[in-house]
């Protein structure tokens, strides 16, 4: 006797469930449908970050090494020390700490003059001036600090080191930050250079400026590859090679 067969039981089908992108779509903005244009998206979002990144790479890989301590950095005739604000007319902590550096390479004996360079752009706005008083109160002579007062950004304190006041080797100094970017383009200009970077606690104003620096990275590789005139050139200045004991 044959056993009965029980009934089928029909399931229902299961759809295949597909996220529904619909409330992440950009408007003006259309979405490739196919896998084909979805990987080539994927593609260009990756040249993209790699292509954004490439002057910040470029910007390590010259200043390779070079980024020292004060206690190892290589001497040198000239320390150029880059603006970093005044606040109500004095150097600001930020830069107050790159002119302690300065001073003590300087009573070291690693570097014979400071070239401070800095905004003046208006008569109300003084980089330089503070800049040098801060070194004199400090105990560094007048006559071994020089000013530059157009050095307006850090591609133009580094031509206008090189060509103006004839520094052909120097060490640099500025914040962790930035002395990379500075040895890069001090570099592209034609100095010799090893940096000091100073540091400081990651404040505000830490994480401020090291954001920053992921953008003028883009602006320091046009600055090295086109190599443009900065913004006031001006005269050769002997002010370096008095300050050393030249004529």
């Amino acid at each position: 006797m044959r056993r009965p067969v029980p009934p089928r039981i029909r399931l229902p089908r299961i759809r295949r469930l597909r996220p529904n992108l619909a409330h992440l779509r950009v408007p003006g903005l259309r979405l490739p449908r196919t896998r084909r244009g979805r990987r080539r998206a994927v593609q260009a979002v990756m040249l993209g970050c790699v292509l954004a990144l490439a002057p910040a790479t470029w910007m390590f890989t010259v200043a390779g090494d070079r980024v020292r301590t004060t206690a190892d950095v290589p001497p040198a005739d000239v320390a150029v020390v880059f603006g970093a604000g005044l606040w109500q007319g004095r150097p600001s902590p930020y830069l107050a700490h790159r002119l302690d550096a300065a001073a003590g390479l300087y009573r070291a004996g690693t570097v014979k003059v400071v070239l401070v360079t800095g905004d003046n752009s208006r008569t109300d706005y003084d980089e330089p001036d503070a800049m040098r008083a801060y070194l004199v109160r400090h105990g560094v002579p007048g006559g071994k600090v020089v000013s530059d007062f157009a050095g307006f950004d850090t591609w133009d304190s580094c031509v206008r080191a090189r060509k103006v006041f004839g520094v052909h080797r120097a060490v640099l100094v500025s914040q962790g930050f930035h002395i990379r970017r500075a040895i890069a383009l001090c570099r592209s200009a034609g100095i010799e250079s090893y940096g000091v970077g100073v540091s400081d606690p990651h404040d505000v104003t830490w994480y401020y400026g090291s954001t920053r620096e992921i953008l003028a990275a883009g602006k320091a590789a046009l600055d090295a590859t086109f190599k443009p005139d900065p913004h006031f050139l001006g005269p050769r200045e002997k002010g370096v090679t008095r300050a050393l004991g030249g004529h």
